[in-house]
């Protein structure tokens, strides 16, 4: 018996030794391509990097989820830019877009979204004491905010609610590039964080906005470099899902029910995002999302958690 527990305790730790290991590589790789001679995007465990070469240094658009991300990324801008980073734009709260922001100096030039630094204090207040409170943003809007830096012109704005209510997409004017952060989920199914102010529904319309600036390449949050096409398309998935939940909701049917009899045709070649095997983005996600919205299962939770408070 003693054996036997000991070849299970031995097992054991070199499936978890394995873990580890694997954990790290995917954390520690980062991958870069041009977009265009002054624009770099940077994949790895989390949302894409932007990366804009200026005559003063490097803006960067979103840090990805660790500080070792942080880190790495912070190198390789500077390997392509030949210059200090001088600027990040946190596109929304999420922590697998502005975690690594504390591998940078505290007093780094932060900027996002009035709501974005409203929605960090509410949902992630705790990562963002001690040294990391110093890479919080420092510069907030709402609207429209212009950014000279080293002869490159960057556009912030806020257009609308779509993955969460203080969504920031970033232009580059010079280059004709922009940054969706997760206001575009490339061939990817996406988070819908409807307790932030997410929405399916008025999501379309705000990528109208989007469509309405001048630009030619796209950066998603997730997925390959596109373009125009590409944020169209993620937009007829959208509407497409919002039509087949919305009217599953108004015929009265489950969740369950929902989950069996939606149609959709637009997600053709979408890949979820899985984290870890803790957390996985796909179609059952995302319709349930849309039912949650329909059938106002969020805001009925929210009003009777509140009720329980005050009880």
């Amino acid at each position: 018996m003693k054996r036997i527990l000991g070849w299970a305790l031995g097992v054991a730790v070199l499936v978890a030794a394995g873990f580890a290991i694997y954990v790290y590589q995917t954390v520690a790789t980062l991958e870069h391509e041009p977009v265009t001679g002054s624009v770099s995007v940077i994949f790895g465990l989390g949302g894409n990097v932007g990366v804009l070469q200026t005559a003063r240094g490097a803006a960067l658009v979103d840090t990805m989820t660790f500080r070792m991300q942080g880190d790495g990324i912070r190198q390789l801008a500077e390997q392509l830019t030949g210059g200090e980073v001088q600027l990040i734009l946190n596109t929304h709260y999420h922590r697998d877009h502005t975690h690594g922001n504390p591998a940078f100096p505290v007093g780094t030039r932060v900027v996002a979204t009035d709501r974005t630094k409203q929605l960090l204090g509410i949902f992630d207040a705790d990562y963002w004491k001690g040294d990391a409170a110093g890479t919080l943003p420092n510069e907030t809007f709402s609207g429209d905010h212009e950014i000279s830096l080293g002869g490159k012109t960057i556009r912030a704005l806020q257009l609308g609610p779509g993955h969460t209510d203080g969504d920031m997409v970033v232009l580059f004017v010079e280059d004709r590039v922009i940054h969706m952060g997760d206001l575009l989920f490339n061939r990817r199914y996406p988070n819908v964080d409807l307790e932030a102010g997410g929405t399916i529904r008025g999501w379309p319309d705000t990528l109208d906005k989007v469509l309405a600036l001048d630009f030619d390449k796209v950066i998603p949050g997730h997925g390959p470099v596109t373009d125009r096409a590409g944020i169209e398309q993620f937009q007829r998935f959208l509407r497409e899902l919002w039509r087949e939940v919305d009217a599953a909701a108004e015929a009265g049917k489950s969740l369950d029910e929902t989950l069996r009899s939606v149609h959709l045709t637009e997600d053709a070649g979408y890949q979820p995002i899985e984290f870890f095997h803790m957390f996985r983005l796909d179609r059952d996600f995302v319709v349930r999302r849309a039912w949650e919205e329909a059938t106002g299962a969020v805001k009925k939770k929210a009003e009777a958690a509140a009720t329980g408070v005050r009880g």
